[in-house]
């Protein structure tokens, strides 16, 4: 099986659902319609009995560079309805990371910025090509952490790195992910993820999809509470971040940067 959409490509291996961001002309940048597919995907793969496992990665040298601001900036809606629009889709496509029942992994292939590094570290394994890193420079752009990022950094890392993270737009190679408990493995160029990776995680497609469930319930029991409380704040604080000079400032500035380069 496999499908295209805007800018994903869905591919059946067996058991195993491989989800490719697919817009490498920029950078793999996630826009509204793809926050939304990747909603509908991630839900549609927990559904289908033919699925156990999910795999995430991106097409190209970058796994994702965020969110499309282009794309936000060029809307010829209201603020309001923009805010209103994005954070609705926004909302749905992070609740679809976290309730995830099945097995889902991040392929960091390259760089994870923003949105697309948030919600990686809510897949359950998380592996990093040697050259990529995350970066969430939101106190940069005059906006806040997002995808539950608020909750998961500190937890992860503990508050002093998350804080570098979050509010110092620091960014964490694959060296630091690893020794931070971010990832579980780095890898080495596409070669080793062929020849090592890949065969290992289709063989994760033949295990009992019952029993990964049912444990990955108890792991978890907890924490859906917690995501789901910081994913609504997240989204409070950003919708009233959008309407600030600073942020829009911000956001211009890098937009015009971006597009110099």
């Amino acid at each position: 099986m496999s499908t295209r959409l805007a800018h994903l490509l869905v591919e059946q291996f067996g058991a195993v659902r491989r989800i490719t961001i697919n817009n490498p002309r920029k950078k793999n940048a996630i826009n509204l319609q793809t926050y939304g597919d990747l909603a509908d995907q991630l839900n549609e793969a927990d559904g289908d009995p033919g699925v156990n496992v999910v795999v995430l990665t991106g097409a190209g040298d970058f796994y994702s560079s965020g969110n499309d601001i282009s794309a936000v900036l060029s809307s010829n809606q209201s603020m309001e309805e923009k805010l209103e629009t994005s954070h609705k889709t926004l909302r749905r496509m992070v609740t679809a990371f976290y309730s995830f029942s099945k097995l889902l992994i991040g392929v960091l292939n390259g760089p994870a910025i923003g949105i697309s590094a948030t919600t990686a570290v809510l897949c359950d394994v998380l592996y990093m090509e040697e050259k990529a890193y995350l970066y969430t420079p939101f106190t940069g752009l005059g906006l806040v952490a997002e995808g539950c990022s608020s909750y998961t950094f500190p937890k992860l890392m503990g508050r002093s790195k998350a804080s570098e993270m979050l509010l110092l737009n620091h960014r964490m190679s694959s060296e630091e992910a690893l020794r931070f408990n971010v990832v579980s493995e780095v890898y080495r160029g596409r070669e080793e993820f062929e020849k090592i990776l890949w065969p290992r995680i289709l063989q994760y497609g033949k295990l009992p999809i019952g029993s990964i469930q049912a444990s990955k319930e108890l792991m978890r029991k907890f924490e859906i509470s917690e995501l789901q409380a910081a994913n609504e704040r997240e989204i409070e604080a950003l919708s009233r971040r959008w309407q600030t000079e600073e942020a829009i400032e911000a956001v211009m500035n890098f937009a015009t940067r971006k597009s110099k380069m």
